[in-house]
């Protein structure tokens, strides 16, 4: 919303249709429908009369007098936001509320020492958001933004200017972020030190509770944590397997799975109401899906892409169409997602026609490759990573070879998802893996594709892992230039090329090698902090403890870190020739070259100057054709046959 529209207060109050919805409503104790019986019932704790009724498990009791004892006053309890395209998007989170509380929240904007409002949106029943969707926002300036809850209660926060202009800006990357903590509800140490770091973005890449069925009062403890650092910046949030109430997770497009909260035969084992409530709190605050056809059983999808700052992010869902291990693969392990059989066929498992990303969400990234407008850098964001750069599981004394929660596998689909960010130049960040990693992804040779950062734990206390090799012997290739023993070019067990730059082990030598056993001090957690130079390409990964004392600066880090490359360095390939060099049609604009004999994207970048001379990659005789546009390749510059000399 400009200013000038604002200071002229032609702002109106839209009113959404059934703003206050029946008190009835409210106190539906079963709004998911019929459940798996052998599952506990979903969200418990947030439903039906919640203020007075007595969990019969004992498990959750604690949980249930934290969310009866909250103050009234406090009842907003959290927001977060994105703009994109001079659009907000708002999640408006509320404790559960009393039948004769307001059901209705007010979007205020301050101009000119006042506030004005802006919209009005119903609390949405089950899950207790309510959602704002508001245009022509000003994006150059700082915008101070409040909720109101009738007079019960009132939350502010801040919605920042873009900072395109600042030429860099930095991302806080966290996940897993385990209640089995001595702060169980506080994460005071670790806001303290992303306040001092002052992140344009944070990126929560799943699993921001592990409180599985009662997913809405684990929603309500992580963002009550975060609450004071995501109220005043954008905060892209995707839900992972524990949010969803399972213990792993393959989509397989929204099936019902019977094997219960292992997932192991495809889909989600909760009902459909609850998963799109989880996904509706989490990311309704994203930018429009790109295709929001739901997958089977109505359930919604989110991925997408957001521009923020000079940089363009595509938000992948990794979970939602992949394909699940049992019945499509050989079961090889203790478990039908876990191998560790080492004479097994690395190619066995890459069976023709299982999914990995979804061809939807293919489709997506060659949309998003093509498309710069705001851009001059990419970067891709999911869950899990693309490789299993993990040995030892839960504890050091049980060794992995393969894990197929990770997204080393389907092989075949995890080379189709890097080749689209080798050809953009893109890195990766996620979370997931409870060990924090740089690699470098091999696609046809090593050190060809695209760097990846995984974020530790924000706290490691389930299930912890390390990266140690069997002959505890560096790598091969050339020597990667590091403090970290176990560095340079490996196969994962999935036959997968990575090089390890960094990894933070949490410290061995607990009598059980268990994370919970050690001391808060060496369980590997916190979080990554990444920072990109839009004008000169730089990329710095940094990797803080969660009891870091961050004024010490870069000496405060997990030993291997910061480390730094350039977007280029993201593209590995070797030239073995350029072609004719072609004059671009803007400065700086966009190139796409393309293999016509393949039909094969080689690339599609921000070129810098007004002169391009193309490399080619493939010593044998092609076709190629070279097309550029100041935001999208929209001109054909060059059709060539390269020749091999």
């Amino acid at each position: 919303m400009h200013l000038a529209l604002a200071g002229a207060l032609c702002l109106t109050l839209r009113f959404a249709p059934n703003l206050q919805a029946e008190v009835t409503d409210y106190l539906d104790p079963t709004p998911f429908g019929a459940h798996d019986p052998k599952l506990a019932a979903p969200d418990t704790l947030a439903t039906g009369n919640w203020w007075e009724s007595e969990t019969s498990n004992p498990r959750w009791r604690k949980a249930q007098k934290w969310i009866q004892s909250r103050e009234r006053k406090d009842a907003l309890a959290f927001a977060l936001y994105t703009v994109n395209d001079h659009t907000l998007k708002l999640t408006a989170q509320c404790l559960p509320l009393l039948p004769d509380e307001p059901k209705t929240i007010e979007l205020q904007f301050k101009f000119a020492g006042a506030w004005h409002v802006v919209a009005s949106e119903a609390v949405q029943y089950p899950g207790w958001s309510a959602h704002f969707r508001v245009g022509d926002i000003d994006t150059k300036v700082d915008i101070p933004y409040r909720l109101k809850l009738g007079e019960l209660s009132c939350f502010e926060g801040l919605i920042r200017k873009n900072p395109v202009d600042t030429g860099a800006i930095a991302v806080a990357v966290m996940s897993c972020n385990s209640p089995q903590d001595e702060q169980v509800f506080t994460r005071s140490n670790l806001v303290q030190n992303l306040m001092v770091h002052d992140p344009d973005l944070l990126f929560f890449a799943g699993d921001q509770n592990y409180t599985h069925e009662e997913a809405t009062y684990g929603w309500l403890q992580f963002g009550m944590q975060f609450a004071s650092i995501m109220k005043d910046r954008p905060t892209i949030c995707i839900p992972d397997d524990h949010d969803v109430g399972q213990y792993n997770l393959w989509g397989a497009s929204g099936k019902h799975s019977k094997s219960g909260k292992s997932g192991s035969d495809g889909g989600y084992c909760y009902p459909p109401e609850f998963v799109k409530m989880v996904e509706r709190q989490q990311t309704w605050s994203l930018p429009d899906a790109f295709d929001p056809s739901p997958v089977q059983r109505g359930i919604t999808t989110y991925y997408t892409d957001y521009t923020l700052g000079g940089v363009s992010f595509a938000i992948l869902e990794d979970r939602k169409f992949k394909s699940a291990p049992l019945g499509n693969i050989p079961e090889m392990g203790p478990r039908p997602d876990h191998i560790n059989d080492p004479s097994y066929q690395r190619s066995s498992i890459d069976v023709p026609g299982l999914s990995l990303l979804g061809q939807r969400q293919l489709d997506f990234l060659d949309h998003w490759v093509r498309d710069w407008e705001g851009a001059k850098l990419k970067v891709a964001l999911s869950q899990t990573a693309f490789c299993g750069a993990v040995n030892l599981h839960g504890s050091m004394d049980n060794r992995l070879l393969a894990d197929l929660d990770c997204n080393g596998w389907p092989q075949s689909g995890r080379n189709r998802a890097l080749k689209f960010l080798q050809a953009v130049q893109a890195f990766h960040l996620c979370g997931d893996q409870h060990l924090a990693t740089v690699v470098q992804h091999g696609i046809e040779r090593f050190r060809d594709g695209p760097f990846a950062f995984t974020s530790p734990a924000l706290v490691n206390t389930i299930y912890g892992r390390w990266w140690w090799p069997v002959q505890e012997l560096a790598g091969g290739g050339v020597a990667v230039n590091s403090q970290l023993p176990w560095v340079g070019d490996y196969e994962d067990g999935l036959g997968n090329r990575i090089t390890m730059h960094a990894y933070a082990n949490p410290e061995a030598g607990s009598q059980e090698g268990h994370v919970k056993e050690l001391d808060k001090l060496h369980r590997g957690d916190g979080y990554g902090l990444c920072r990109i130079d839009t004008t000169t390409g730089d990329i710095t990964f940094e990797c803080w403890p969660r009891f870091a004392d961050v004024n010490k600066g870069a000496s405060a880090q997990y030993p291997g870190w910061p480390i730094q490359i350039k977007a280029s360095d993201n593209d590995g390939r070797l030239p073995v020739a350029y072609l004719p060099p072609v004059k671009l049609p803007s400065h700086n604009a966009v190139v796409e070259l393309t293999n016509l004999d393949t039909g094969e994207l080689v690339y599609c970048y921000r070129a810098k100057g007004d002169v391009f001379r193309a490399p080619v990659y493939e010593s044998s005789q092609a076709t190629y054709q070279i097309k550029a546009g100041h935001d999208r390749p929209e001109q054909i510059l060059l059709n060539t046959t390269f020749v091999s000399q």
